[in-house]
């Protein structure tokens, strides 16, 4: 079971568009596949229309009350499965030290209830650098990270960088960034993407548009490529997950 983060320590950039679309894309292609919605706002689980909902909240979880199989729901699509968010998870810092010793272990612990039922698990990750980031950290396989092309979006890719090298622990954690919100027509952006590229090689090659039908899905309310499959941002999310997919 390979498991990702979806993450970015700032908001805005497409992170819960791109972890519903590559969940997806990962089911669609015949494994079984896992969307944890981390983050309070429940974005992902209003996308996939589950309600954002734990039953006795993320205390319930951590404290073992509920097993983390019987908290997961069943989305639209085959092979596709949600644990959905709830609105404790405001406060997962506060919740993981008062439930365990090892609170950056946590939520490896609790996955390993679902290692034989899933090929990926995908976290949608909050914007921030935490206890629960932190947890997610020593959890993950790989991170996900959009780039907006604009210097502050870099900047806080070369945090996130800066903050992983001073840690014990994550010299197995792969950081795959990526570019989000892409507007060709700017030459800032293209600017910024070259710039970028020639300096960070490791950032993948594959670039989601600004598109207003990723907006959409927000209407929708399911993956883009489940019902504009021939979108460019479609075509863009699949180059996206084969190039995820390959280097795993």
């Amino acid at each position: 079971m390979k498991v990702l983060g979806v993450y970015s320590i700032k908001g805005g950039v497409g992170k819960t568009s791109s972890t519903v679309n590559l969940a997806y894309l990962a089911a669609a292609s015949g494994y079984r596949t896992l969307v944890w919605d981390l983050d309070p706002q429940g974005a992902a689980s209003y996308l996939f229309r589950v309600r954002p909902k734990v039953k006795g909240g993320g205390m319930a979880l951590l404290r073992g009350k509920r097993a983390l199989d019987e908290l997961i729901k069943g989305t639209d699509f085959e092979l596709l499965d949600l644990l959905p968010s709830d609105f404790s998870y405001r406060n997962m810092d506060i919740l993981l030290e008062a439930a365990n010793k090892a609170p950056q272990r946590q939520l490896q612990r609790l996955l390993k209830s679902v290692i034989g039922d899933y090929d990926y698990v995908l976290f949608d990750c909050p914007p921030s650098i935490s206890l629960m980031s932190e947890s997610i950290f020593r959890t993950a396989d790989a991170l996900l990270v959009p780039l907006i092309p604009s210097s502050l979006s870099a900047r806080t890719l070369e945090q996130l960088l800066a903050f992983l090298n001073k840690q014990d622990g994550f010299g197995a954690l792969r950081v795959l960034p990526f570019f989000s919100m892409v507007d060709t027509k700017r030459a800032l952006h293209t600017d910024t993407i070259d710039r970028l590229r020639a300096d960070r090689p490791e950032i993948l090659a594959a670039r989601i548009p600004l598109a207003a039908e990723v907006e959409r899905m927000g209407l929708r309310r399911m993956p883009l490529p489940a019902y504009a499959p021939s979108h460019a941002a479609s075509g863009a999310y699949r180059a996206l997950w084969d190039e995820v997919a390959g280097s795993l």
